[in-house]
């Protein structure tokens, strides 16, 4: 396991910390200290822990954590890790390529904090901290920010900084993001119309049918399995757009469980229709929309890659590629309702209304609210909101991969993981992860 020990990390950047200072002399200090002087530093630290991870031979230390092909990168766990930290440069995946979308030129920047918080929750009758959940998951990344200033950054598995990692289905909450933009731009003129009024060549199939706003809820009502077994309608329709692209795949989804609208029923078929509308409603890919108005908009320091099929369109379901600071960057600007904090004019990058109608279980209807949409979760516009009376809301992905984000608190936590399973509630991982944002969540506020 890859730990900065935090004795050590404080002696070697901080020799002042290790003498005693104050908590407010602390925090004078550490607003100075710009995230981007760091790297090098944190990289040379690295090869310092000894701790094993959680499964590491099974993840392929042995052969250097070596990356996948585009036959078994998702599935096969022994290149798992390799597969999930470069997935963006795997040869052929989707017979395609991956869209790039630039840096900024104006990083949002983030200091770090002299030392960890001593962050404490109870799971399961023990008592844990950081190091613990570590020793326990299979977590390759670890960040943690609160008011812009990085609190915890952890990497295991040979992992840095400067690598990539796979958002899987976090990438779905982006696809939200750009339609949001799009509304506010009057590109899409209304959440209500039909998704044929964008992609003609859906007219007359069920997806042509059911409106942005119902694909946004994962409400179409379409009939469509999700198992992550290579043998579910995930793979079906996976295997339909490699092949003739997403219009002619819409045909292959047939069959209404549910009137639109009524029901939330998770299907990554959806996220990839609304990836088509986006284009047809823009003329631009999703990378190409998304490169001014987000990524570069929220600071994002180092470039994002999209993997595309044959056709130059994005798999819009998953396949983002983006470093951990990154996508702490992202969640930072979604912690401050949708602006850079560090902008003095404090312009909005993404539409205040339509982030708080995507985040805020208050405004979505009955049956897409926590403990109706699913057990815990509610669902509402790509975003998966907690069952709390103070907006939370996440952003989630197969085998582990997280982003929590509580706007009251500007406070963030990014995890990208290689778990066991796709779906983490089939381990501990899930319920161990909500546990230690409880903890976290605690130690600056009340849940």
């Amino acid at each position: 396991m890859l730990i900065l020990p935090q004795l050590t990390t404080q002696k070697l950047l901080y020799p002042a910390a290790a003498a005693g200072h104050t908590h407010q002399q602390k925090r004078k200090r550490k607003a100075m200290r710009h995230s981007r002087l760091l790297p090098s530093l944190l990289l040379a630290l690295l090869p310092l822990a000894a701790n094993a991870a959680p499964d590491e031979e099974l993840l392929g230390k042995a052969k250097g954590y070596p990356v996948g092909t585009v036959r078994n990168w998702f599935y096969d766990e022994s290149v798992r890790v390799g597969s999930f930290s470069a997935q963006g440069e795997i040869p052929g995946v989707y017979q395609g390529k991956a869209n790039v979308l630039a840096a900024s030129d104006r990083p949002m920047p983030l200091t770090h904090s002299e030392s960890e918080p001593p962050f404490r929750w109870d799971f399961n009758g023990r008592h844990m901290k950081v190091d613990d959940y570590l020793a326990r998951q299979r977590i390759m990344g670890l960040l943690i920010i609160k008011d812009g200033v990085i609190q915890v950054e952890r990497y295991q598995y040979d992992r840095t900084p400067a690598q990539r990692f796979l958002s899987q289905s976090m990438a779905k909450s982006i696809v939200s993001l750009a339609v949001g933009l799009a509304l506010d731009e009057g590109k899409i003129t209304s959440l209500d119309d039909r998704v044929d009024r964008y992609v003609p060549r859906m007219a007359g199939t069920l997806y042509g049918e059911t409106t942005v706003r119902n694909l946004l809820r994962m409400s179409s009502g379409a009939h469509f399995e999700e198992r992550y077994d290579g043998k579910d309608d995930l793979q079906r329709w996976g295997n339909a757009v490699v092949r003739d692209g997403v219009e002619e795949a819409a045909k292959i989804i047939t069959q209404r469980d549910a009137p639109q609208g009524t029901l939330f029923s998770y299907a990554s078929a959806e996220t990839e229709v609304l990836g088509a509308v986006l284009k047809g409603a823009t003329g631009m890919s999703l990378s190409e929309y998304l490169t001014p108005r987000l990524w570069q908009a929220i600071g994002a320091e180092t470039s994002a890659l999209w993997r595309a099929d044959k056709r130059g369109l994005e798999r819009a379901a998953g396949n983002f590629n983006a470093t951990l600071r990154d996508y702490g960057r992202l969640g930072v600007v979604l912690a401050n309702d949708g602006a850079r904090p560090d902008d003095p004019e404090h312009r909005q990058v993404i539409p205040r209304d339509y982030l708080l109608d995507a985040t805020d279980w208050h405004r979505a209807p009955e049956a897409f609210r926590p403990f109706k949409a699913t057990s815990y979760y509610g669902y509402s516009y790509l975003f998966w909101t907690f069952p709390t009376e103070k907006r939370r809301f996440a952003m989630l992905g197969v085998y582990g991969q997280m982003i929590f984000i509580d706007p009251q608190l500007k406070l963030v936590m990014v995890q990208t993981a290689a778990n066991a399973t796709a779906k983490a509630g089939q381990t501990t991982l899930a319920k161990e992860a909500d546990a230690f944002w409880r903890g976290v969540v605690g130690y600056y506020g009340r849940w």
